[in-house]
């Protein structure tokens, strides 16, 4: 009969329920927005800094915070010129570090830079509950999260621990990296976190010397498969020598070269984030 039809489907849902964590907000972050990727290489932790950067550059007024939940590939120090490890408070929670008015925590502040991080799952998850859980952000309008590659167990964990405002993909045209893409997309849509859009990155190479444009890894791919997803693009970022050398350097290029065609590209994109986020609690 449909009545027991229901009270199975209700038993189910309520078994389903059970195995998901309850999301708990961040204690003093108001918004989340997370940065990912399909796979490594495109860019992502570089788009992540700058977009930090640009949010807090768009409106002084508001506080910006950066976390590094790539725990086996922390890059977040040295883009933001970072070192050391944090303070802790008499709550015995860690203290960001804090560069360019951005508060930042990082698996890289906790161990040595040379050494790695060779754990299995449940450790790694472990860590990145401290890491959401133990850290002392004072006052943030904004949290932007650096995530690892892919949409392994730190995503899901993320995903389903905190409340989250948006999700930022960033991609290259390649045909390879756009496989991937498809797949996060896919992944944020079954945990109930909305996409806010697309980054183009790479999208295309200028020589410094003729200006003559190459799309060295194809032109629009990002576009046409943000068609096919009905995602918008919130920008394109071009493929150029000073993006790389100011965030090797821990000068990352919107705060370096704000009047740069790269630093303007990110200006846009966090602007463009900023109009599809919900309207923030009070």
């Amino acid at each position: 009969s449909s009545s027991r039809d229901e009270a199975l489907r209700d038993k189910r849902s309520r078994i389903m329920s059970r195995g998901l964590p309850k999301q708990k907000p961040i204690e003093g972050v108001k918004q989340v927005v997370v940065v990912a990727s399909g796979k490594g290489g495109v860019g992502k932790s570089t788009t992540a800094v700058n977009i930090a950067l640009a949010l807090a550059a768009n409106d002084s007024t508001k506080e910006v915070g950066l976390l590094d939940a790539d725990i086996y590939g922390p890059s977040i120090p040295k883009m933001m010129n970072l070192k050391g490890n944090p303070e802790l408070t008499p709550k015995n929670l860690m203290r960001p570090l804090k560069n360019y008015g951005i508060a930042c925590m990082s698996m890289g502040f906790l161990i040595e830079e040379t050494s790695p991080v060779v754990w299995r799952g449940l450790m790694v998850m472990s860590a990145v509950e401290k890491l959401l859980r133990q850290v002392d952000w004072g006052q943030l309008d904004y949290l932007v999260i650096d995530m690892p590659p892919g949409t392994g167990d730190v995503q899901l964990s993320v995903s389903q621990n905190i409340p989250i405002a948006g999700a930022v993909i960033v991609s290259t045209p390649q045909d390879v990296a756009l496989l991937d893409v498809h797949k996060g997309a896919e992944m944020f849509r079954k945990v109930h976190v909305p996409v806010l859009g697309l980054v183009q990155n790479m999208s295309v190479f200028q020589c410094p010397k003729c200006k003559h444009e190459t799309h060295i890894f194809g032109a629009d791919g990002v576009r046409d498969l943000a068609k096919t997803l009905g995602l918008d693009i919130l920008g394109d970022v071009p493929l150029h020598i000073n993006i790389r050398e100011t965030c090797d350097s821990g000068q990352p290029v919107v705060i370096s070269q704000p009047q740069s065609d790269a630093a303007k590209a990110y200006l846009k994109i966090a602007m463009e984030i900023l109009r599809r986020l919900p309207v923030p609690p009070a």
